[in-house]
């Protein structure tokens, strides 16, 4: 099966985004893994963070937006639970999650974003395939993926209520995909599906 779309058109701009977070139902909108139509968290049980990496993950985003005034605001935090490793401390604007020459697969990963006005990730895993739209409004932590069930994390779907997104995914056998960047409502997917391949590492700006 070939990769999938980068970049699909999928709703009419922040309002939409806003009301998937409350679970509004967004009309007539498409994607590559299915729109997010609703706000939804059935993945939260089986995802939890520890209150170490939730704190961290605060501050890092916090230490951004106080040394970084230049982004305008605009600034994306994540951290990714590794394999034999668990949770790795969080990174931001770009730096990698993850690690790439050691063979190990990225499990989960928890986002957190400002000034974008809210984000929305789907993630596909082993045996699962794609988890389902989950979506936070800027300053709250996003998670995707699984902990404690060795599944990796295949491919990521992500968009963000307004302005661009990037994002660059290191891949089983691919290595750097490329940096791919799309404007606000378009979605923009890394990784693969339907290739059993794991995911090793990511980058993400706003």
């Amino acid at each position: 099966m070939k990769p999938r779309r980068h970049a699909v058109a999928v709703f009419s701009g922040a309002a939409l985004l806003v009301a998937s977070l409350i679970g509004v139902v967004a009309p007539n909108a498409t994607a590559a893994s299915s729109v997010p139509t609703a706000h939804r968290t059935q993945n939260e049980g089986s995802l939890k963070a520890s209150a170490t990496v939730t704190t961290q993950l605060k501050a890092a985003l916090q230490n951004q937006r106080l040394t970084h005034r230049s982004a305008g605001g605009r600034h994306i935090c994540y951290a990714a639970h590794v394999q034999n490793n668990g949770w790795q401390a969080p990174v931001c604007d770009g730096a990698v999650a993850g690690t790439t020459g050691q063979g190990l697969r990225v499990e989960a990963l928890s986002i957190v974003v400002s000034g974008v006005g809210g984000l929305c990730a789907n993630a596909h895993l082993q045996n699962l395939g794609w988890q389902g739209w989950n979506c936070r409004e800027d300053g709250v932590q996003l998670f995707v993926g699984t902990t404690g069930q060795a599944l990796r994390m295949e491919g990521l779907d992500l968009t963000v209520g307004t302005g661009t997104l990037c994002a660059e995914a290191h891949v089983e056998r691919i290595g750097w995909q490329g940096r791919r960047c799309v404007p606000s409502p378009l979605i923009v997917s890394v990784g693969t599906s339907g290739q059993a391949l794991r995911m090793e590492a990511i980058t993400l700006t706003v």
